[in-house]
């Protein structure tokens, strides 16, 4: 698969993933989940979760500031969460905290996709389930996207593996926007992107054992896009 193999060190895949036993994945750490704070007035920030497609079990988790703005209606960003395709979920605490930040700090109304997730689910289901959630959006009669969203300003966002998910999904749109009235999608906003390929980049090899990034080698994320 590969051109440039990684050094000795670098093929080492940490245990805090995965344990991999006759070609079996094992998922060792599971992340710390949040609930979505419905009606909590206490919270600078309301979420709510709304089923997306049943058939396919994926669902959303929409954030909107405690406090709305008299006559203005706010930005509206579909968000994809992180984790090599493989891990997290929208309800993953650090998924969570971050959606709930820059809903209040922009402010802007989110929708975070609860996509589905490899190795159950390879690509390109995650696209679909984020073209599936503009078309939901577009359908809707939820009272926080009629009240509050300006489907004229809508952004697709996404970090790491989120962000390819959200390029794609831009790539899907722009070729179907017609179908996606009165969304408007103005721009993507991708944070720190996954993408690779077969080749290794020069970063990859300058950066093969850095000390910084051993927690994640280059061993991991092959062996995540593989799997994807």
């Amino acid at each position: 698969m590969l051109d440039h193999p990684p050094s000795k060190n670098s093929n080492k895949t940490p245990p805090t993933y995965f344990k991999i036993v006759d070609g079996t994945f094992i998922q060792l750490f599971k992340f710390p989940t949040t609930s979505a704070t419905g009606n909590d007035t206490h919270s600078p920030v309301l979420s709510k979760d709304i089923p997306l497609n049943p058939t396919t079990n994926t669902w959303l988790r929409l954030f909107r500031p405690h406090h709305s703005f008299s006559g203005v209606k706010l930005p509206l960003i579909i968000y994809a969460h992180g984790g090599g395709f493989i891990l997290c979920s929208a309800a993953s605490t650090i998924i969570h905290d971050f959606c709930a930040d820059i809903s209040v700090k922009l402010p802007a109304l989110i929708v975070s996709i609860g996509y589905r997730l490899a190795l159950e689910h390879r690509l390109p289901v995650a696209y679909e389930d984020a073209v599936d959630a503009m078309h939901w959006i577009t359908k809707s009669e939820d009272e926080w996207l009629r009240d509050l969203a300006d489907f004229s300003r809508c952004f697709l966002m996404g970090s790491s593996a989120g962000g390819n998910i959200a390029y794609h999904a831009g790539l899907r749109a722009a070729t179907a926007s017609d179908d996606l009235e009165p969304l408007k999608i103005k721009g993507l906003i991708l944070h720190q992107p996954y993408f690779g390929g077969s080749q290794r980049t020069r970063s990859e090899l300058r950066l093969v054992n850095d000390r910084v990034l051993r927690l994640l080698p280059l061993s991991v994320n092959d062996m995540m896009w593989e799997q994807a």
